[in-house]
């Protein structure tokens, strides 16, 4: 198995290690063709405007669609809001994928001084029942709401849903390559292992 890190900009660095650490093979993705032998995708945290401006600029659009037809995607924080139907908020008018079933606010939980960090229970990872995870936040973009068609994950405590999943994609609005903790990736691992 073989999970790609869309490398246009933004913190992939992280996912790599995060992958290796679990002995899944990884690369780096810049460029369309490089999708073709890869399980599953993720599109990393960083800054949504110019992440979706680079995959305009190097033709990532269709082929990102195309891949995530048939293979799991998984987009945290501004990878979020590039997988999301609709973005709500400053830069509207950015390109997205307009794949998950789920209405997105972008920097929803405020600046970068705003970052926080919070365990959040996860019942569908390993331990989830038992252990919390802890996530990490960072100019956070918010899940306004999710569709029919999608599942929330994982919410804060006031019920604000931060995680989401819809058959073969998954959408964290923040960071869990940054903790020490990998159970997302080897959930996601997962979700790209299962597709057959």
């Amino acid at each position: 198995m073989k999970i790609g890190v869309l490398a246009l900009q933004g913190a992939f660095d992280e996912h790599i290690k995060m992958l290796e650490g679990l002995g899944i093979s990884s690369a780096e993705i810049r460029l369309p063709d490089q999708l073709a032998d890869l399980d599953g995708l993720i599109i990393p945290g960083g800054e949504s405007t110019a992440i979706a401006k680079l995959a305009v600029a190097y033709d990532f659009i269709d082929p990102l669609k195309n891949f995530a037809a048939s293979k799991a995607l998984w987009g945290t924080c501004a990878g979020m809001i590039f997988m999301a139907k609709e973005v709500k908020g400053e830069g509207v008018d950015q390109p997205v994928l307009g794949l998950m079933d789920i209405v997105v606010a972008r920097n929803a939980f405020g600046r970068q001084v705003d970052s926080f960090e919070i365990d959040l229970n996860v019942a569908d990872l390993p331990g989830g029942e038992k252990t919390p995870f802890p996530a990490v936040f960072i100019r956070a973009p918010k899940l306004i709401s999710v569709g029919s068609d999608a599942r929330v994950l994982a919410s804060l405590p006031d019920g604000t849903p931060v995680a989401a999943c819809q058959n073969k994609w998954l959408a964290t609005a923040f960071h869990p390559e940054l903790s020490r903790d990998n159970r997302f990736h080897r959930f996601f691992a997962e979700m790209a292992r299962s597709q057959g």
